[in-house]
């Protein structure tokens, strides 16, 4: 209850496959209305809805395709392996994916139960080892020994791309200077989905991710992201929400607009445009669990939307 008291009034907008539906107005920020629109059972894609029926036919199915492609391809060579895992809807993945997890010596993972549940969905028995921010300098010199005895590792994140704003990258790094072959396979990626359907500039971003631990640093992230001419594409974990707020409402100001993503590829994906108000992140995201996904406009966007010649704009 106290964290609803204090939030401030921030708001950002999101997109999904289906934006293109909503977006009546020349304007493409909306505002407040439009974000409560999503509520409305008629918003969601019906593909959506698919998401995570188990069935052993559809198991049985994909079995067979990767056997048949397996089949004609040989085995996989030594190495570590990057695979792309679904960043929400289970069916989100590629054969070659489920190929390479089924054909591993071992499979690394960011949390064992999580990712226990897409081996499952589609059959795979491959033994599984944690491999996350807290034990993977202890792992790295274990992978290695069997990365060099000519073992298959598979590397996956809890979903997208490991070693985007996940672990990943150390491991990588040591089996370049040791030449051993890494492989990236590649999936899905959560703020490459929520930019493609944003309706922001698409030619030039920047992929914030996570901002720092360090108060000043998150600060003078924020200042350059509000001035850059090209779209900021942040990662907001849930439980830091009402800090991401706190300290960015000061920066972007109360008519910044912004567009969110949440839960994408689930159920219960939304998409929303709105302003940078704390009032909207109350009462509306506050029950979010997962990360979201923030983009920030270019500077030159929100000075066209608010008749600011470029000229006057002062950094």
């Amino acid at each position: 209850m106290m964290l609803l008291r204090r939030l401030p009034s921030t708001a950002v907008s999101v997109t999904t496959t289906a934006l293109s539906r909503r977006y009546t107005s020349p304007n493409f920020f909306s505002t407040q209305p439009r974000l409560q629109s999503l509520n409305s059972p008629s918003f969601y894609p019906k593909l959506s809805l698919l998401s995570f029926s188990s069935t052993s036919e559809i198991t049985s199915e994909f079995n067979d395709l990767i056997t048949e492609k397996s089949s004609k391809r040989g085995p996989l060579k030594p190495g570590l392996y990057l695979v792309g895992t679904p960043i929400g809807n289970l069916e989100d993945i590629t054969l070659r994916a489920l190929r390479v997890l089924k054909s591993a010596d071992v499979i690394l993972a960011e949390d064992t139960r999580h990712s226990g549940k897409l081996l499952h969905y589609y059959s795979i028995k491959t033994p599984l080892l944690s491999y996350h921010k807290f034990n993977e300098s202890q792992r790295e010199q274990t992978v290695l020994k069997s990365l060099k005895q000519g073992e298959i590792v598979a590397l996956i994140s809890d979903a997208g791309m490991p070693g985007i704003s996940d672990p990943g990258t150390e491991l990588v790094k040591i089996c370049v200077d040791e030449n051993i072959p890494v492989v990236p396979i590649p999936g899905p990626s959560a703020f490459l989905t929520a930019l493609s359907a944003s309706g922001l500039s698409t030619d030039e971003f920047t992929f914030v991710g996570f901002l720092p631990k360090l108060a000043a640093s998150r600060k003078e992230r924020l200042m350059a992201s509000a001035s850059e001419t090209i779209t900021q594409i942040f990662y907001v974990p849930p439980h830091k929400l009402y800090q991401f707020l706190e300290e960015s409402y000061p920066i972007f100001g109360d008519s910044r607009q912004c567009v969110i993503a949440r839960e994408l590829t689930k159920i219960h994906e939304e998409v929303g445009l709105c302003f940078v108000s704390r009032y909207v992140f109350e009462c509306y995201f506050i029950k979010c669990l997962d990360d979201l996904i923030l983009l920030l406009p270019s500077i030159y966007v929100y000075n066209k939307l608010n008749g600011i010649k470029p000229s006057t704009f002062q950094r």
